[in-house]
């Protein structure tokens, strides 16, 4: 054999090397590796299946999977009764396809795709049937959603329209999603409902019309509005922000909805309902019959939409028949099939055909045609048929007490083969943290199990599943209670003679990733070792980095997390964000990202490196520049865990698998980041997050009509101004939409000044501007991407341009009557933003706080009112305080501020003086 090594190789080998003997001493190795199963190849666990996904098309004649092509996870077809090997490539992305369905008529199949892991899905179709390319030997996909930067969102895929599908884009506004209609075949797209108001989510019926949407009230909690022709009507349900509500899909009479709830105090578990919508009446379906977990999902006919089985995830599924025949049905197949959890994850439109899903923990699982009419069971494929089963770790529920006597749910797994003693234990900590892990087979469980390691996964108080005493049971607690959890998992199996103290690493990914930084800073003679996977180590940069369509449910995260703008809840989130107390580690720390996460971004990565480097603490850093919130490529995949189980080898003394590829020897040199290079850019503060966070909700009723007289004191250098001025606001209709129309006029040294301002009727965002002082004329329009217009000086003219992020209210009074549209109310906080139209122009950024009820004498008359403070986000000045009435319709009774310093920087008083209701 040669000896001949090529540089990537002998790079590879030194990168792998050199933190051994930089960073660390290896320990020594586990005593029980003689005892482990064969090692396995990492590829068995991590590389692409050689088939998997499979979905029947909705006609029964296909058969449609995922599988490598040129390398990467693309769609192939092939008929349902050809082999696999007669299957054809349909999509040759260059990225592993994420998801993909078929349309309703089986002409189409569709798929999802986004740009290097930055989730801004598209939506694209392809025909199975259309013609091949002859360079990329498949039929042309074409982008049914083509905008830059915009996040399609899937709303309904009807059965009676199938060539057309509902699809929410937020093109004009990042945070918040219109509902468009999209042909399939011709990818026309038309605007259904313009979602202005804040709508978080919206349902369709069977037929494909929207008839709900929800949204988030200003204090976190759900409401559910009815939609009638596109707009929005009543509230016909609520819950607060300690509760679950809202609608799952709706029943085949049309007028009836499936909906989920655990609303009172009486119920702690989700339940299933049938929600009248003509009566508003809410019937309990059923709950857990074991009285566990939260109701946790339900199969229909394909047909007739018929409810046929409820799903309960206890320590294990549990499926609970609602029809004889498909109680029949499973009955069948648990007689025919071996051991597993089934699973229906496709079927005809006829329901004749399904696929059946079958798997365990220690198997991937293996997928099979069942023909319910002829009463046969045919095997499609093995998921992941080179896994040999007989070394896989068994999953076993556990259940331990926390330190407050909170019983924790969780698995244990332990290697195959090796008593359950002294063994070392990674803690495999779940995202969200508003999800859970469940029993099954997992790629990392299992990869862990047979390198050496027990694996603990902990539901910790915050988990979802479990009812909303055990939900809510973690707010504010990151760090806290919820590390607790977690910290005592660890001690209950070193009580156990399970885990040897010596050698617990925690590992996770998202929450789970700030999890492993809070075990290492809070508890740092726990852990030998921490791998964090796009984890979080600054919560208050997390809050205002959070992705805008995020927005509508952002009050959720304040809720559960803390609240940043408070000075209370601010220094609880410095106090549990591990970026400040970095000083505490004291074991080796692998930290890995993707450079394009939108939901974590690799600033918060960047932090704790730069921090443990300037400490120096031991710290590895890789970086995929073409991954976000995870890593679906497969040469990353590998690559990342190459260096994860060499580094738990180093520091847990188990085994690793030293060869690998030289494509992915390579791949892990490329990714792999020196540490002195790295330098914190982009942190989000307050200011980044109000740039494209929705505009808070806004109600136009709340404005009063009519005329208003004003009063305004101007105060400057000793010497005093009084102006009066005139406001007019009435209500008018045009073709589209409702209008407030609001007219102002006065009198100053520097000549007469009016100005019209036309906004919204509902949503109080600006439309069109004109102001006229003198000979000067400024006409202003306003879209939800630009700000527009002239100024006219006569002998000169200036245009006005300003690009928006997202929309904005308009300025003055514009702003003065959004904010008359708020909820108001002690403590109400939000961030807005609008449009400065004038000798700058630029988009002005604000926090508004309201202070407690005051009463107020103004020229008018004394009013019970609400003070608003403006501060400034963006440091520029103009901060100020407005009185407004607390009855509606309400009124601006009084503002006090200054003057920008291009405007004098005088000191203002502005009062009510008079008020007639139209």
């Amino acid at each position: 054999m040669s000896s001949y090594q090529s540089p990537a190789r002998l790079l590879a080998g030194l990168l792998l090397c050199l933190p051994l003997t930089l960073k660390a001493e290896s320990v020594a190795p586990l005593a029980y590796l003689d005892e482990l199963p064969p090692l396995l190849d990492r590829e068995l666990f991590f590389g692409d299946a050689e088939i998997s996904g499979a979905q029947l098309s909705p006609d029964g004649r296909y058969l449609a999977f995922i599988r490598p092509h040129q390398g990467v996870r693309n769609i192939w077809v092939k008929g349902i009764d050809q082999s696999f090997d007669e299957a054809r490539p349909i999509t040759a992305d260059d990225k592993p396809v994420p998801g993909y369905f078929w349309s309703q008529d089986s002409r189409f199949v569709l798929y999802v795709q986004d740009r290097g892991g930055d989730e801004n899905f598209h939506v694209w179709a392809v025909d199975p049937a259309g013609e091949t390319d002859a360079d990329s030997g498949v039929p042309e996909a074409r982008n049914l959603t083509d905008f830059d930067d915009v996040r399609a969102m899937l709303i309904a895929v009807p059965r009676n329209t199938p060539d057309r599908i509902l699809v929410g884009l937020n093109d004009r506004d990042p945070a918040l999603h219109d509902v468009y209609a999209v042909s399939i075949s011709s990818g026309e797209r038309e605007l259904l409902i313009q979602n202005d108001l804040n709508v978080a989510g919206w349902s369709a019926d069977l037929d494909g019309t929207v008839r709900l949407a929800t949204r988030q009230t200003s204090d976190g909690g759900t409401e559910i509005i009815e939609v009638n022709n596109g707009s929005l009507g009543e509230v016909i349900y609520e819950c607060n922000w300690l509760e679950t509500c809202g609608p799952m899909r709706f029943h085949p009479d049309g007028q009836s909805v499936w909906f989920m709830s655990n609303r009172g105090d009486e119920n702690d578990l989700i339940g299933l309902y049938v929600f009248n919508l003509e009566t508003r009446e809410k019937t309990l379906f059923e709950r857990d019959p074991e009285g566990e977990v939260d109701f946790g999902g339900a199969v229909f006919h394909p047909e007739d939409d018929r409810l046929q089985a409820t799903v309960y995830v206890g320590d294990r599924p549990r499926i609970y028949p609602h029809d004889e025949d498909f109680a029949a049905d499973l009955e069948f197949l648990r007689a025919e099939l071996p051991e597993g959890e089934i699973g229906l994850p496709s079927q005809t439109r006829d329901g004749r055909l399904a696929l059946v899903s079958l798997s365990r923990d220690v198997d991937p699982g293996t997928i099979y045609k069942f023909d319910r009419e002829q009463r046969q069971v045919e095997k499609l494929y093995r998921s992941r048929p080179e896994i040999p089963v007989e070394h896989m770790a068994e999953m076993r529920p556990i259940r331990y007490k926390a330190r407050d006597g909170l019983e924790i749910p969780g698995y244990l797994s332990v290697p195959h083969g090796v008593p359950a003693e002294n063994l070392a234990v990674v803690a495999l900590i779940h995202g969200g943290p508003w999800a859970r892990d469940t029993w099954g087979y997992r790629a990392q469980v299992q990869f862990l199990t047979n390198r050496g390691y027990a694996v603990f996964q902990p539901n910790f108080r915050a988990s979802t599943g479990f009812g909303k005493e055990f939900l809510n049971a973690g707010n504010l607690q990151w760090g806290d209670a919820m590390q607790d959890d977690i910290s005592d998992g660890i001690q209950y199996l070193v009580d156990q003679g399970i885990a040897d103290p010596e050698r617990v690493c925690i590992m996770g990914g998202s929450y789970g990733g700030y999890a492993t930084l809070a075990g290492m800073v809070f508890t740092p003679d726990l852990y030998a070792c921490g791998v964090n996977i796009v984890g979080v180590s600054n919560l208050i940069t997390l809050i205002n980095s959070i992705p805008p369509y995020w927005g509508p449910i952002r009050q959720l995260f304040v809720m559960r997390m803390g609240d940043p703008d408070t000075e209370e809840g601010r220094a609880q989130l410095e106090r549990q964000s591990p970026i400040n107390h970095v000083d505490n580690i004291q074991r080796p720390l692998l930290v890995i990202h993707g450079a394009n996460d939108p939901r974590v971004r690799q600033a918060e990565a960047d932090q704790i490196v730069v921090a443990m480097r300037e400490t120096g603490l031991p710290v590895e850093y890789i970086v995929a520049p073409d991954e976000g919130h995870g890593f679906r490529g497969r040469e990353n995949r590998l690559a990342m865990f190459a260096r994860t189980e060499q580094f738990l080898a180093t520091h847990l003394g188990g085994r690793y698998q030293a060869e690998m590829p030289e494509a992915i020897a390579e791949r892990l040199a490329a990714i792999t980041v020196d540490i002195d290079t790295v330098e914190v850019v982009d942190l989000a503060d307050e200011l980044a997050a109000a740039r494209t966070r929705p505009l808070p909700t806004v109600d136009a009723d709340r404005v009063a009509a009519g005329q208003l007289g004003y009063r305004t004191r101007l105060e400057m250098g000793g010497s005093e101004m009084l102006i009066e001025s005139e406001r007019s606001i009435r209500r008018e209709q045009d073709d589209q939409r409702p209008l407030l129309v609001i007219e102002s006029s006065s009198s100053t040294p520097m000549g007469s000044v009016t100005d019209e301002f036309v906004v919204d009727g509902l949503t109080l965002r600006p439309i069109q501007r004109t102001t006229r002082q003198g000979p000067a004329t400024v006409e202003v329009s306003f879209s939800s991407r630009e700000v527009s217009g002239q100024i006219d000086a006569g002998a000169s003219q200036m245009p006005i341009q300003i690009d928006l992020d997202a929309p904005v209210f308009g300025g003055d009074a514009g702003l003065e009557i959004a904010l008359t549209g708020l909820p108001l109310a002690e403590g109400y906080r939000s961030p807005v933003r609008f449009a400065e139209v004038g000798m700058q122009q630029r988009v002005r950024f604000f926090q508004i706080e309201v202070g407690a009820q005051e009463t107020i004498e103004v020229p008018a008359g004394e009013f019970a009112a609400w003070p608003v403070q403006l501060s400034p986000l963006d440091g520029d000045g103009g901060s100020q305080t407005l009185w407004i009435s607390d009855q509606t319709p309400r009124l601006l009774l009084k503002a006090r501020g200054r003057l920008p310093a291009e405007m004098g920087g005088a000191e203002f008083t502005t009062e009510l003086s008079s008020y007639e209701q139209p």
